[in-house]
């Protein structure tokens, strides 16, 4: 519905800029002009024999014409086609500066209705997948990029939430089931410089020029235990290939980064398609068992984390875990 009215929008808006056709016709002999689509309408005036009129409209038999400022009805088979006039009339300089202004305001209004357009595409197309609710901004936007590049809304998950026992999870941002295995994809969102070794636990970011730094755990680690959680419920099925990808969002440089695990991949998010392209190419094309079944496991992940309390206790868990709250400083 949304789309018609915008449609219908840019049509109205283009109206004035649409060339019409007027068909003139010329009457083949005296008669008379009346005032409705019939012969028992009254007559308001008189055609001579070779009169040109325009010919407005058209309805069962009948003609709706104009002459010399005046209107009626007359029947078709009393005229006889003569010519047809585009709609090309000259303009006066005053005339042609307001042709320009509309011009632009209907430059305008196409541009905003192109926007709004994308805007409800955009959206239509994520909400097949997930929703605004679910993940962050950066999440969602690699969802719908995913999309945009031809991945089927059926072979993409988001906000995945793994049951490793009663009550706890392992969430992963977003997963690929491609024709050469399975891709997990960590997302991340930071600025200044990184610093990184697949072996260490930590990571480093720095920021202020040295000034500030900061710790957080390593994403390469924390995805390869994403995997490890899916595999388990994927056990039936452990020749699947897995690969990681860790997708870095913000600005940030990548400053030292090192023993990146083979199947793994650190990157900015503009090299995404690279990245996926890289894979598709340097694997083996791998055949499912059971198709269903696997996709079966995985929405059920996203149906996991789509429950408000397993993300409550999720993030409890992970509280608990940090300890930083039995920190007294």
């Amino acid at each position: 519905m949304k789309i018609k009215l915008i449609l219908f929008t840019i049509l109205l808006t283009l109206r004035p800029f649409i060339a019409f056709a007027t068909d003139f016709y010329i009457a083949k002999s005296e008669l008379n002009v009346r005032t409705g689509s019939s012969s028992s309408f009254p007559a308001v005036f008189t055609l001579k024999n070779g009169s040109e009129v325009e010919v407005i409209s058209k309805e069962k038999g009948w003609y709706k014409i104009s002459y010399l400022g005046r209107t009626g009805y007359v029947s078709s088979k009393y005229l006889k086609f003569n010519r047809t006039v585009s709609d090309t009339r000259p303009e006066t300089a005053d005339q042609n500066d307001g042709s320009l202004a509309i011009i632009a305001y209907a430059g305008l209004v196409l541009l905003v209705c192109f926007i709004v357009y994308r805007k409800i595409r955009d959206k239509n197309l994520l909400d097949s997948v997930t929703s605004k609710r679910r993940g962050t901004k950066s999440e969602r936007e690699l969802v719908l990029r995913l999309l945009k590049l031809g991945f089927s809304d059926q072979s993409v998950f988001h906000d995945l939430y793994v049951e490793k026992r009663k009550g706890e999870f392992s969430q992963s941002d977003v997963v690929i089931m491609t024709n050469v295995g399975i891709i997990v994809i960590e997302v991340k969102e930071y600025s200044g410089w990184i610093f990184g070794n697949g072996g260490q636990s930590q990571w480093t970011q720095v920021l202020a020029y040295g000034k500030q730094k900061y710790y957080f755990y390593n994403p390469i680690m924390q995805n390869i235990k994403h995997i490890a959680e899916l595999q388990k419920h994927l056990s039936k099925f452990d020749t699947i290939p897995f690969y990681s990808m860790v997708v870095f969002y913000g600005d940030c440089v990548f400053k030292d980064i090192n023993f990146v695990p083979e199947g793994t991949y650190v990157l900015k998010a503009r090299r995404v398609l690279e990245v996926l392209g890289k894979i598709m190419r340097d694997n083996k094309p791998y055949i499912y068992e059971n198709k269903n079944e696997v996709i079966r496991v995985l929405r059920d992940a996203v149906t996991n984390g789509g429950i408000l309390e397993n993300r409550i206790q999720h993030n409890r868990n992970i509280r608990d875990m940090l300890g930083k709250h039995r920190i007294f400083d």
